[in-house]
Formats: C-alpha cells, sequence, structure tokens
C-alpha cells in the first residue's frame, strides 16, 4: 500500500463509502480504484487527484497534503546513483534488498531520520 493510497482509503472508510460508491462518482472502476489504495497501480493522474481531494472536500492543507503524498507513493520506484559515491550506492542496494524484511520499528526510524535530515538539507538550501 502506498501513502496516498491508504490515505485514500481511510478517508473513504471515514466517511464509510464503498469502492462501488466512490468509484462510481469518481467515474473509474472499483478494480481500479482498488489497485491504486493498494499500491497496484502506478501513480494518479494530476487532474484524478484533484477530482479525489474535491470530492472529499478538501481544501489548502489537506489538499497540499495529498497531493505530496502522491509523490511518495510511486509503488515500483528507481534510484539512480549513478555519479553518487560508493557508500549512497551501497544504501540504495542494501534498502532494495532488505526492505520487505525490516522490523516496523526499523522502518519508522529510518523514515524519521530520512524525514530529520531532509529538512536540514532543506533549511540550509533556504539560508543560501
Amino acid at each position: 500500500m502506498t501513502p496516498f493510497g491508504a490515505k485514500v482509503r481511510s478517508l473513504r472508510r471515514t466517511r464509510g463509502l464503498t469502492l462501488k460508491q466512490m468509484a462510481g462518482a469518481l467515474d473509474i472502476s472499483q478494480a481500479y480504484l482498488s489497485a491504486l489504495e493498494h499500491g497496484h497501480r502506478g501513480l494518479p493522474s494530476p487532474a484524478l487527484v484533484v477530482q479525489i481531494c474535491e470530492y472529499f472536500g478538501l481544501i489548502w492543507d489537506d489538499f497540499e497534503e495529498m497531493h505530496r503524498l502522491v509523490g511518495l507513493s510511486h509503488p515500483k520506484v528507481t534510484v539512480d546513483t549513478s555519479g553518487l559515491d560508493v557508500a549512497r550506492t551501497e544504501l540504495a542496494n542494501r534498502l532494495a534488498a532488505s526492505i520487505g524484511d525490516l522490523a516496523d520499528a526499523d522502518v519508522a526510524d529510518l523514515l524519521e531520520r530520512l524525514k530529520t535530515a531532509h529538512l536540514s538539507v532543506r533549511r540550509t538550501k533556504t539560508a543560501r
């Protein structure tokens, strides 16, 4: 499941909607919506993301959050390490090889470390 798919499913279930009801309202197939929720399909089009946000009445921060989640939800990630150092290439390969076997606590820890590092890089770039 992807972050975007999990959010869509959560919003749908919170509102007591079935896949059939939501898919019908969005004029997409039930199978496609289910695959999108489970991360078995590629990223949704920007137009569909807007349509989903409008369907749920999302505005401002929630609307931006949905678009941010799409950027973190590609089910088949490719990491291009060409031109990067050995350690970064090793990190990408080790993560790819072991991601399915990591304990939930380790995944949470790694995610938090990456988020913190990302914020630090953004602050440094902004300060320049």
